[in-house]
């Protein structure tokens, strides 16, 4: 499952071109593996831009179902997931602009530069929550927000803030049931979150996500990882308290360690060294060189993602939307963790 890393810019005497600046990303992305394997959790996602490791650089044309009517924001940078409904279109260099339009270029001598979040992990555990009361931005379409508010009277988005939209729990070798894969995973797909999570058992689905017995993963374990997500959760609370920003339709992206025995390793060897989520990979346009920092061991990740509608908004204020919903998830982490949430200090 990809997350937005940074962006790469071509040397000013490269024509700002889309064939020379997807080679450009491509040949980026193939040095770097892990950056380029892309394993969605659920449905919920879309893909536009796909980059396979050979360097291949492919666009999805098809039509699909998702939430984003418009896939790119007001920068025109382009965002690009990749979901189960791909295919190979005629022209590979087709790429939705941000009229909506598929085949709409985008003049600029930016790219998007994707990170695998999964990688490093022997089996990852994968959420992604989708955040905010309101999930449209001020300029979107009167359809639009009516098929959004109907979204939030009828989920979790009312009270709480945030929905599920997405889920996958490794079950161990050989699990088999609902919605298992041939991998292991039990798959919750964005029906889990929209028809079967309520107010009621909001918090059994964050359980579902965390303990995984048949997989190692027992009450022990998964409170530690909770309190570790908790950790990072309210230091996101934190900054977003701090800043005059909004995000409409943005996501906490949370990824742990689902094989017990791997995540027991992981978590003995992070407690002697500096504590860690994951890997981070800095790549400078200005350098040839590369700064790889935290190599691990990879307990766990927590990304806020999904900037296709955000922006910063000086003198308006912090931006209650989405802080409803990271304080929603905070509170769930902490009570089932068994701990007091640390109080904000703004």
């Amino acid at each position: 499952m990809p997350v937005f890393l940074g962006t790469l810019t071509l040397d000013e005497q490269i024509q700002p071109e889309p064939e020379a600046l997807l080679k450009a990303g491509a040949q980026l992305l193939a040095e770097h593996d892990h950056a380029a394997k892309i394993d969605p959790a659920h449905d919920d996602h879309h893909a536009h831009l796909l980059v396979a490791g050979d360097g291949t650089v492919t666009a999805d044309t098809s039509e699909h179902v998702c939430d984003h009517h418009s896939h790119a924001g007001e920068n025109g940078l382009l965002e690009s997931k990749q979901g189960p409904h791909t295919t190979t279109p005629k022209n590979p260099l087709q790429v939705e602009g941000t009229s909506g339009i598929v085949g709409k270029r985008i003049v600029t001598n930016q790219a998007i530069v994707l990170e695998n979040a999964a990688h490093g992990f022997v089996r990852p555990n994968i959420l992604d929550v989708k955040l905010g009361v309101r999930l449209y931005a001020d300029d979107a379409k009167a359809e639009k927000k009516a098929r959004f508010d109907k979204v939030t009277e009828e989920t979790t988005h009312k009270k709480f803030g945030f929905r599920i939209a997405g889920m996958r729990v490794w079950h161990g070798e050989g699990a088999t049931g609902e919605h298992v894969n041939q991998e292991g995973y039990r798959v919750y797909d964005k029906n889990y979150g929209r028809l079967k999570v309520n107010n009621d058992n909001i918090e059994d689905a964050f359980r579902n996500f965390l303990f995984s017995t048949t997989a190692g993963v027992d009450e022990a374990l998964g409170t530690e990882v909770c309190k570790k997500f908790l950790e990072d959760v309210q230091k996101i609370e934190e900054v977003m308290y701090s800043q005059e920003s909004e995000m409409f339709s943005a996501s906490l992206l949370f990824v742990f360690e689902g094989d017990g025995k791997a995540l027991q390793q992981a978590l003995e060897e992070s407690s002697k060294q500096q504590p860690t989520s994951a890997k981070l990979v800095k790549v400078s346009s200005d350098s040839d060189d590369e700064e790889d920092v935290d190599e691990g061991p990879f307990v766990y990740a927590v990304k806020v993602i999904d900037f296709a509608h955000a922006k910063w908004t000086p003198g308006k204020g912090r931006d209650e939307n989405s802080l409803k919903g990271i304080s929603s998830v905070a509170d769930i982490l902490a009570k089932i963790a068994g701990v007091e949430r640390q109080p904000l200090s703004s």
